[in-house]
């Protein structure tokens, strides 16, 4: 095993902490003190550091965790990326305001989409989609297994596809 530092192996993973943790809690500060927990949590076991085969996994699961007892703590209260004021829309494809009006209303529609889905779905699309996870990597991760991994990814995208068209064409 090879030796850990906190600079140049753990303080790296604070991004992609933040983007899981964003999208549990769908709250900015509440993500932030997530990562900064999971930080002192990992700080906190720097004498185990030696057993560990990978930081990055155990960094993840208790992100993922403090995540989602601050969610139960707060009764979820389904706040949307949208209203918390997130990313508008990437204009480089779109040359006129409708278009881009059109972009902005597909991405706002798939945001709540993926925000509806249940938290086990919406975690394991978060660390594959998003990250760019492996199915094991996700399975050690959220202490599942591939198969559920599998399941979950395809539920999550086939509830996805199926809302999408539904919104497109009845405009739900």
């Amino acid at each position: 095993m090879k030796k850990i530092s906190f600079r140049t192996d753990v303080l790296p993973l604070k991004n992609q902490l933040y983007r899981l943790a964003l999208r549990i809690t769908l709250s900015h500060q509440e993500a932030e003190d997530v990562v900064q927990e999971t930080m002192i949590k990992i700080w906190n076991r720097r004498d185990s550091w030696d057993t560990i085969d990978s930081i990055e996994a155990l960094c993840l699961t208790i992100c993922r965790n403090l995540a989602l007892d601050r969610l139960r703590r707060k009764d979820n209260q389904n706040v949307t990326l949208e209203e918390q004021g997130h990313d508008s829309a990437d204009n480089s494809y779109s040359s006129n305001p409708e278009e881009q009006a059109v972009q902005r209303d597909h991405i706002a529609l798939v945001r709540r989409l993926i925000g509806s889905l249940p938290e086990k779905q919406r975690s394991v699309m978060q660390l594959r989609d998003f990250e760019g996870k492996s199915y094991k990597e996700i399975a050690k991760i959220l202490a599942i297994s591939e198969e559920q991994v599998k399941i979950n990814i395809f539920r999550a995208r086939q509830t996805i596809k199926k809302k999408y068209i539904e919104s497109e064409q009845y405009g739900l």
